[in-house]
């Protein structure tokens, strides 16, 4: 009987346990509904926990807990751990193709969600599959060559006529050939350790145009690298007139976003740097004045397209699917509250600095202010835009094969023809 008892207490113990381990979803000293937000997006974490705040006065049944992972972290890797510790969030975020498969037993189907009619066309595509909807688009962003206006004033550069890569070699040109009395310390601060940046940004520009879209690069079983000696100049043209700290080119895999935009480019140090939108908040909590004055010019791949920037969505909002029914729902409750109330859309434009990826922004009150957004919309209301394809690369590829080569490349430990064929054959190995 004794034996029985203890079986039975030991039985249930393990169930408390099992539950404690799994996360509760319910604060057990105030009864609220807990609802777990694990994000990637830094410059948007003030703004977000902002909004929870505002969410949980109308909301006082329901507690939000953000944490926010990005910057030069990798977001995916740390919700990888996340998930593997039992701390399993509520809402939490993902890519496109790739991430969905990677997360398809943990994501919710949103299909029913009152937003889903509001999103713009295509930017849905890369988080459906069989008719169900797995992401609400977090925004929408641009990114290019982020300019100083005064400073190519000075230099006597009309930004207007930059619209191939000859225009842009030559105006970096004569910026350099002007250092000295612009108080430069290079053209450019390019951020070869920033893998992000190199692997996956500005290497869409080159497979953007090979592919078409995400999904044409996602079933791509290999890479032709049809715009190889294109992206070449790209990458040259901002290492050769990078600011090196020790002097050496091999040095620009020490500099990082904070290095490039916080300090070299706010600081007036530099003209130039390949960055988006997301950017203005950094430059303006320097130098709002600053802020006010620059620009973006397109990132041209000379022969091909030259004339435009890559404009997209960076990352969708999921929910996960095996928390319980009351979590689930306080979250679908928050997001939907964020992005189509009057007071989530004042929110979303003035806090958050973003640009909508969904319909109903169109008042007065709602339109992107800061100078970096208004080029984005500039950009896209003139049809210079070329797609985002970098969430169909092979998972992990595009920062940890392409560049880390990159690294090497600019490092002078790897030759461009050996980059282009490790490329090809690791993208190749991945999609076996």
């Amino acid at each position: 009987m004794k034996k029985k008892v203890f079986s039975v207490f030991a039985c249930v113990l393990a169930l408390m346990l099992s539950l404690t381990a799994c996360g509760s979803s319910k604060d057990s000293a105030s009864g609220k509904v807990n609802v777990d937000i694990f994000q990637f997006k830094v410059e948007a974490k003030d703004a977000l926990e902002e909004a929870a705040n505002i969410y949980m006065e109308k909301n006082p049944n329901v507690k939000i807990n953000i944490q926010t992972v990005g910057g030069g972290d990798d977001y995916g890797a740390a919700l990888k751990s996340k998930f593997a510790s039992g701390e399993e969030p509520a809402i939490f975020n993902i890519g496109g193709p790739q991430d969905m498969i990677d997360w398809s037993e943990k994501l919710e189907d949103l299909s029913t969600e009152s937003w889903v009619s509001q999103a713009y066309d295509g930017t849905l595509e890369p988080v459906t599959k069989d008719e169900k909807i797995y992401g609400m688009p977090f925004n929408q962003e641009g990114y290019g060559f982020i300019y100083n206006k005064e400073l190519f004033k000075k230099a006597g550069i009309d930004p207007e006529s930059i619209k191939t890569f000859a225009d842009l070699e030559n105006a970096v040109k004569l910026l350099d050939s002007k250092k000295e009395e612009l108080g430069l310390k290079s053209v450019f601060a390019f951020p070869a350790k920033e893998t992000w940046v190199t692997g996956l940004h500005l290497s869409n520009v080159a497979f953007s145009n090979e592919f078409g879209n995400v999904t044409n690069a996602f079933n791509a079983k290999e890479l032709e690298f049809k715009y190889a000696d294109s992206l070449k100049k790209l990458v040259d043209l901002q290492a050769d007139y990078a600011y090196m700290p020790d002097g050496k080119k091999a040095s620009l895999n020490s500099v990082d976003y904070s290095t490039q935009v916080e300090e070299l480019f706010s600081l007036g140090q530099v003209a130039i740097i390949q960055q988006g939108n997301w950017a203005y908040g950094s430059v303006a909590g320097v130098d709002e004045e600053l802020a006010a004055n620059i620009a973006m010019l397109p990132m041209p791949l000379e022969g091909v397209k030259e004339d435009s920037i890559p404009v997209g969505v960076p990352m969708y909002w999921s929910i996960n699917n095996g928390k319980d029914e009351e979590v689930k729902k306080a979250s679908k409750d928050f997001l939907n509250w964020l992005y189509t109330s009057d007071e989530g859309k004042d929110l979303i434009i003035n806090k958050f600095k973003f640009i909508p990826a969904l319909k109903g922004y169109d008042a007065d009150n709602l339109q992107p202010q800061d100078t970096l957004a208004k080029e984005i919309i500039r950009y896209s209301n003139e049809g210079k835009t070329m797609p985002w394809v970098f969430m169909g690369y092979p998972s992990a590829w595009g920062m940890d094969n392409l560049g880390a080569d990159i690294q090497q490349y600019v490092a002078g430990d790897m030759t461009w023809d050996q980059l282009v064929e490790d490329a090809k054959a690791t993208w190749a190995k991945a999609r076996k």
